[in-house]
């Protein structure tokens, strides 16, 4: 799966942005200042996302595709990492990207919400 598809899709949501971290070499997707996806390489120039996900959805995912890992560095009930190239369907990779902006999104306060929903 592309850059460019993951940079459509997570950028098609609503109010949703793109930035860069230096510190942590990644690209950030965000809705409301909090980031609901992660796109990064490995040392090995292996490509991977990490969304977040209902925990019993993760668990399921995880056990379907040797793809979807434990999310290192973040709670691994609630966040999983996916390499891009692999055995996950891209299909599975999409519906994963929507949880975890909706998931994101109902977290923010109504007010953000709104705000976001009315630009």
């Amino acid at each position: 799966m592309s850059k460019d598809f993951i940079d459509a899709h997570c950028l098609s949501k609503i109010g949703a942005t793109k930035e860069y971290s230096t510190e942590w070499a990644v690209d950030r997707y965000l809705v409301g200042g909090k980031y609901f996806g992660l796109r990064f390489n490995d040392d090995a120039g292996d490509e991977f996302i990490t969304l977040k996900h209902d925990p019993h959805n993760g668990d399921f995912l995880r056990e379907q595709y040797e793809g979807i890992l434990p999310r290192y560095y973040s709670n691994k009930l609630h966040w999983s990492t996916v390499k891009l190239i692999g055995t996950v369907p891209t299909g599975v990779i999409k519906d994963m990207i929507d949880e975890s902006y909706e998931l994101v999104f109902a977290k923010l306060t109504k007010k953000l919400q709104k705000k976001i929903l009315e630009t």
